[in-house]
């Protein structure tokens, strides 16, 4: 087997590793496991939205136990302010100096829970650090994590004391991703696993920060065929056009769903993308960077709109590989 074959191998076998290490916590969700793996490896971030108790921060603290990497949570509330996220220099009289004292931010895995019930001030601190992957403090820019992943939760239900994510923030996350509740078996499967201990304690780390660096890298190396750029396009000119429609999917979402295209093809054991790797991507990573006009509905909406695009624009057929 050549040197490519290798990497594809080890794409499908590192992705079903880190997939069976969260399938020991999680019951279920293993498409939404797999594209919060896929964001992680296209350099992404991603915003968990779904009522209260469908496992979101479990799911977050599940991914970031499984990688041997620094992890951090901020619970977001009305009175945290934007230093008690990037951290502040404080005065040390002994050494008679200003001595940095690191937020939270300063992390590789970064669990921002209910983001939406900070203030839009406190929310815009995380910004830079998101977009930038730096922190600014006192004029002093600071490097927070290599790699830097946030992954945030919020409750779409709940509106009391809360402050939405304004587009420009929604435009940040990579993938907007809904847990959904579970059935009855898998319910029936959750009391069994949790019925004498938490399984989240006993978790082990199964990626290192190295295998992940290459793994990104082996990842970004997937070939996109010009006819799929092309099908990647047409879907992002659809959603700018129509009566309803306020706001459309910007280049940066064009290049975060070529992105996560590569990643997810990586993952399935393929060096190429194909147009299922797109149609599955399309709605987590288009949908809620869309805003329709008044009266059109939320995210739900958006999402059975973004879906009849799909339904609408003729799917490539040629020979994808390269």
């Amino acid at each position: 087997m050549g040197t490519e074959g290798k990497n594809v191998s080890r794409g499908k076998l590192l992705g079903d590793k880190v997939l069976a290490n969260i399938s020991k916590v999680i019951v279920g969700k293993e498409q939404t496991a797999r594209l919060l793996l896929t964001a992680l490896l296209a350099d992404g971030h991603v915003l968990l939205e779904d009522v209260p108790g469908t496992g979101k921060t479990k799911l977050a603290k599940t991914l970031a136990k499984s990688i041997s990497a620094d992890f951090a949570r901020i619970q977001f509330t009305p009175d945290l302010l934007p230093s008690d996220i990037t951290g502040l220099n404080v005065y040390d009289r002994q050494k008679n100096e200003f001595i940095l004292r690191k937020g939270p931010v300063f992390t590789n895995i970064l669990l921002a829970d209910e983001i939406n019930r900070a203030t839009p001030r406190t929310q815009a601190g995380l910004l830079e650090c998101m977009e930038e992957r730096q922190v600014t403090i006192d004029g002093e820019s600071y490097v927070p994590g290599t790699p830097f992943f946030v992954i945030a939760t919020q409750n779409p239900v709940e509106t009391t004391g809360t402050f939405p994510l304004p587009e420009a923030q929604m435009d940040r996350f990579m993938m907007l991703l809904s847990m959904g509740l579970p059935d009855r078996t898998e319910e029936l499967a959750i009391l069994e696993r949790y019925m004498d201990e938490e399984p989240l304690t006993r978790l082990e780390s199964v990626l290192s920060l190295e295998e992940l660096a290459a793994a990104r890298e082996e990842a970004s190396r997937t070939f996109v065929h010009k006819c799929l750029q092309e099908y990647m396009v047409d879907i992002v000119e659809a959603t700018r056009e129509g009566e309803q429609v306020v706001m459309g999917v910007s280049p940066r979402g064009s290049l975060a769903l070529l992105r996560c295209a590569k990643a997810y093809a990586w993952l399935d054991g393929r060096d190429y993308v194909i147009p299922d790797d797109v149609r599955a991507l399309a709605v987590p990573v288009l949908a809620h960077r869309i805003v329709l006009g008044f009266n059109s509905g939320g995210t739900e909406n958006t999402r059975k709109w973004m879906a009849q695009i799909l339904s609408d624009i003729p799917v490539p057929t040629e020979e994808f590989s390269a």
